[in-house]
This record gives structure tokens, sequence and C-alpha cells, in this order.
């Protein structure tokens, strides 16, 4: 298939910048064999109920947007300027790997200060990005980063306004527990403790897994033949109980549904050809798109995706490329908020 048959005019008003409060208030379009039903995430439970599991990804946002200085001594003294820092991947070591603004004009063996605790020297620098080591590790270099870092908001959020503090809170989801990601899981943004709460209450089970997700997410697909399209590469854990809870849940009957593209990527690079589970920790470039052959997915929660994008592809391998247009024009019609902070679909094949 070709880039094209997955673009999408979407006007600039649908693009959320806010979350709506509470989380739960956001619109939910459910896409069933019934049809389309305009409801809001709260009315979860009329769809998922006793025996289903939905999959949540525990991941936690690290503030990765870093503003710091760095210092050359000229020999005329030293000059100070700017330099914009987004951490992109952890690196054996303690290290990350970063893309910097402007990069051209940072040196190798450079340091740069980004807060009185808290600064890396630049390791190692390439055409595209470069490798910083910072002067702490750990809990400590957690704090610091929390204290000087700004959460990295998608680029079509940050191209209409900055980060803030509201963003650390709205940025991150309620079960976050592993640091690592540098963008969020958003359609887990949508839930808080009343609506987790009532899913419980309706019999529904939860299976926590960890995929940090990375800034390649953002990454537009740049060949209109998009089965040589490379995906980027996340690491992610599947523990053996989680795998368990998945296994048990599919031997009763009950429905396997992700919350988010990036729980169903993970489920399905470890499920085995016949959906059984078992635990896995690696990293995955897996590339979903229509053709694709599901393993343990039976439904999937997730935002509405950019045009072009691989989220796109994935959406459309589980729904149809037919269907997944008819859902897509049915939310630009009826004004649903796209990406990140915006509203949440519910799709069940």
């Amino acid at each position: 298939m070709k880039l094209s048959d997955f673009d999408f005019d979407l006007p600039d008003h649908l693009i959320a910048t806010r979350p709506v409060k509470p989380r739960r208030n956001a619109r939910l379009l459910v896409a069933d064999q019934a049809g389309l039903h305009d409801r809001q995430v709260f009315n979860l439970t009329d769809y998922i109920g006793a025996g289903d599991r939905l999959i949540l990804n525990n991941t936690r946002v690290i503030p990765a947007r870093l503003s710091g200085q760095r210092t050359r001594d000229t020999g005329q003294g030293p000059v100070t300027a700017k330099v914009e820092i987004t951490l992109l991947d952890p690196l054996a070591g303690g290290g990350w790997r970063a893309l910097a603004k402007p990069l051209r004009k940072v040196l190798e063996g450079e340091v740069i200060v980004f807060s009185p605790d808290l600064s890396a020297t630049v390791t190692r620098k390439g055409e595209t990005d470069l490798d910083l080591a910072f002067n702490l590790s750990g809990d400590d270099f957690d704090a610091a980063l929390a204290a000087a870092g700004a959460m990295p908001l998608p680029p079509y959020i940050a191209a209409k306004r900055p980060a803030d503090e509201q963003d650390k809170d709205d940025y991150q989801t309620v079960f976050a527990r592993h640091s690592g990601a540098v963008a969020a899981p958003t359609a887990s943004l949508h839930f808080d403790e009343v609506l987790l709460e009532a899913l419980r209450a309706a019999g529904v089970a939860f299976t926590e897994v960890t995929l940090h997700v990375g800034a390649g997410t953002f990454l537009p697909v740049k060949v209109d033949d998009i089965d040589t399209h490379k995906m980027h590469s996340e690491w992610g854990e599947i523990t053996a109980e989680a795998a368990a809870q998945m296994n048990e849940t599919r031997a009763a009957g009950g429905r396997i549904i992700p919350v988010g593209t990036t729980a169903l990527r993970l489920i399905e690079s470890a499920a085995s050809d016949d959906g059984t589970m078992a635990a896995w920790t690696g990293t995955t470039d897996i590339f979903i798109r229509p053709g694709y052959k599901f393993k343990i997915t039976n439904g999937l929660m997730t935002n509405f995706h950019l045009p072009k994008s691989t989220l796109m592809m994935l959406v459309s391998a589980l729904m149809g490329v037919e269907r997944v247009r008819e859902i897509y024009a049915h939310a630009v019609t009826e004004d649903y908020r796209f990406f990140s902070y915006g509203d949440a679909s519910l799709l069940l094949p």
C-alpha cells in the first residue's frame, strides 16, 4: 500500500493543546459491529465488562526537554551560548542519546550546564544526534532532571505553546511507575481513579506492561511504499505474572484489549503465533500495517492519530482501511479533538 492511502484532511482547530478535565469526561467514539457511537470515556463500562482484560502501559514519562548553556574559550575569554536538548534513549553506563538545537555548534568534550545541580559532557557528536554523560546518576539524576526539565510535548502541541508545570501532571498517566519514556502512552491519559474503580466494579481485569515510548513515535513516514519503512526500536517488558494473567483471560474466553498502540505493539511482539504469552524483555520495532494477523489483540482503545502515520496504519490493520476512513471522517465531522491531548476511540473489530 501507498502512504497516500492513510492521508486525510484535518482542520487545525481540532488539534487539542490541553486535555479535558476530569480525564474521564473526554469524548469516546466507539466503533463496533453495530456501528459508530458517540459517547464519553466514562461510558467504557457499557462496552467492556466482566471477563475482559485491559492492558495498561505503566511507563513513566521523564521531563526530557532541557535548556542549557555551553561555555567555550575563544582565546579572548569565555563565551556562553544556549542549547536546547531533548533526551531520546538511555545508553549503557547511564548516558543518554539526545537531540541538540543547534547541533552544528556543539563540540565533543563540551560541558552543557542545565542547572546548578545538573550538567552533561558531550561524549559523541553525530550528524543528527549526540551522546551525553551526566554528572549525576540514579535517584540524584532523576531529582535534578525533574527540577530542570520540561515535559517533551509532541511537536504539534509544542508548535502552539511551550510546555509548562501543568503538563508534568497532564502528560503522565495515573499508573505511571517505571521511568524511561520520552512520550506518553496517550490513550492512557484518559484514565483516573474514578474510572479505574468503575471498571473494576464492572468485573474488568487489568494487566500492566512496560514499553518505554521513544521520540521516534513522532517521526514521519518518508517513503511512499510503506513496506519499506523502518520502525524505531523501543524497550519493553512483560513479566511472568502479566503473561499468566493474559493467558488466563484468553482461556476463559475473555477479550484482551490494550489501552494504546504502545501496549498493543508490545503484546503482539511477545505473543507466540497461537497467542500464548510468556515473560518477555527486549526491544521491538514491530511494524503493524494492513495484512498483519493479530495474535492476541481483540480490540483497542486509542486516540486519533496523525495523517500518514504508522499509527494510522496500525488501526487500519485492526479495523480495515475503509472502516478507519469512515471512523475518521465521522470524528472530523463531529469535531472530536485529535492527538495526544485529544479524545479517544474504542475499536472493536
